[in-house]
């Protein structure tokens, strides 16, 4: 196997790995620091992580048994296949998507099905039928907005794949690791007795990518079996201090996503009036394809004038696409600019 790697390179401009442009405020590290004091190094940290799981619950509506907090999202969603996959299970993912999915299957021990998104990169409700039909996967993976594509998936579309892969016992998880940046969120949809889990991170809207905490909320029983193979103790004390103290701060998350999206929109128009498709983003990133030369050429010479973005054709159907992060509208204009004498 290839382990999952984003290249990293020494450039000015980083814009490849979709991460928030701007820091937490300062308030924020100002109490983190002051808290780091209090803890009890020489014990434990609280295994339950019940403060934090509290807080983030109350967040979305939801009580603290309904909750499940790790090292980032990748480590719920590689939880929820130790519990729900492994040998003799199969995992549908539907490409390109992100590829977490299909690698974390991989690495449980799960099959991993395959299926096309369609033309446009929006779901294919037949392909969806054809390949639950076909395998009757007991984990499903959706990821709206998707990554590396931006494009949302249809909420009626969501609720559809729900109902089918409900009628085949399976369970359904999207991934709204860039929830915040879009209007619409699968999070509607959970219920006691609904197989659907939704996962997030604190690593895009939060700006804490240097906490490594994500969570997913589903039905209690489904935490619970999460509960039975996670590691003991995996969640270190500092961590649940930094992702309780974020939430004092909803509203400077709210601002900065409004101003990433503004800015996201500023980048759309300009790079629409290049030779490049654009595809439609609600996320932190959009992703393009150059016109009249290869992108793994504009990459290279994006790199040259020190701008970094990600190359994503390693990923099924996106040969010469590639992914440009929401940077500060400095990083922006510098990305826009070596773009623009790039293409020609």
């Amino acid at each position: 196997m290839q382990g999952y790697h984003s290249p990293q390179l020494d450039v000015e401009v980083r814009l490849n790995t979709n991460e928030s442009p701007e820091p937490p405020p300062e308030e924020f590290r100002e109490a983190l620091s002051a808290a780091a004091r209090s803890i009890d190094w020489h014990r434990y940290p609280d295994r339950s992580a019940m403060k934090l799981r509290t807080r983030i619950g109350e967040l979305h509506g939801v009580g603290p048994e309904q909750v499940f907090a790790a090292n980032g999202s990748n480590e719920a969603l590689q939880t929820l296949l130790l519990a729900y996959g492994g040998a003799g299970r199969t995992a549908a993912v539907f490409e390109p998507t992100y590829a977490l999915h299909s690698h974390l299957s991989r690495i449980t021990g799960t099959a991993v099905a395959t299926g096309d998104r369609g033309p446009d990169l929006s779901l294919d409700l037949d392909e969806v039928k054809r390949v639950v039909a076909a395998h009757r996967a007991e984990v499903t993976f959706l990821c709206s907005p998707n990554n590396p594509s931006g494009v949302v998936d249809d909420p009626a579309a969501v609720s559809d794949v729900l109902e089918l892969v409900g009628g085949i016992g399976g369970l359904l998880c999207v991934d709204e690791a860039y929830g915040q940046f879009s209007e619409h969120s699968t999070m509607t949809l959970l219920g006691h007795d609904v197989p659907l889990v939704v996962s997030r991170t604190y690593s895009k809207t939060w700006a804490m990518a240097g906490a490594r905490l994500g969570y997913l909320i589903g039905p209690c029983w489904l935490v619970g079996e999460l509960e039975k193979v996670v590691l003991p103790y995996h969640l270190d004390a500092m961590t649940q201090i930094a992702g309780t103290l974020a939430l004092d701060y909803v509203d400077v998350m709210e601002q900065r996503v409004q101003r990433l999206v503004a800015e996201r929109e500023r980048l759309v128009v300009e790079m629409s009036s290049m030779a490049v498709k654009v595809w439609p983003s609600g996320a932190n990133f959009v992703l393009f394809r150059p016109e009249g030369i290869a992108g793994g050429l504009v990459w290279q010479r994006l790199v040259d004038r020190s701008v970094l973005v990600r190359n994503c054709a390693s990923w099924p159907r996106l040969e010469g696409c590639l992914r440009v992060t929401i940077g500060t509208p400095k990083e922006d204009d510098r990305f826009l600019a070596a773009l623009r004498e790039v293409l020609t």
